[in-house]
């Protein structure tokens, strides 16, 4: 799934430099995240970056964008210009 801010966001600053994506920006009143490249941080982290440093705890999964691991790992190869590690 892709993340999204709510309305309880307090515009502080700290999420948008933390996502390795850049899918966070500014939007017409508080942060948005752009569910096309927002992959949970995936790929880069353990955990979301954003999630970790928000102080309001306003970063729930979008429920309108659905994604398996497999999915945001292949949106992560497909956003960075990785390639998948080949086991043999």
């Amino acid at each position: 799934m892709a993340l999204m801010i709510t309305d309880e966001c307090i515009n502080c600053d700290v999420c948008e430099p933390e996502c390795p994506n850049d899918a966070i920006s500014m939007g017409p009143e508080i942060y948005i995240i752009d569910p096309n490249k927002c992959t949970e941080c995936v790929g880069h982290y353990d955990t979301p970056q954003c999630r970790q440093v928000c102080p309001v705890d306003c970063i729930p999964l979008h429920p309108d964008h659905v994604e398996t691991q497999d999915q945001l790992m292949s949106k992560y190869y497909r956003l960075t210009g990785k390639q998948p590690k080949v086991i043999s």
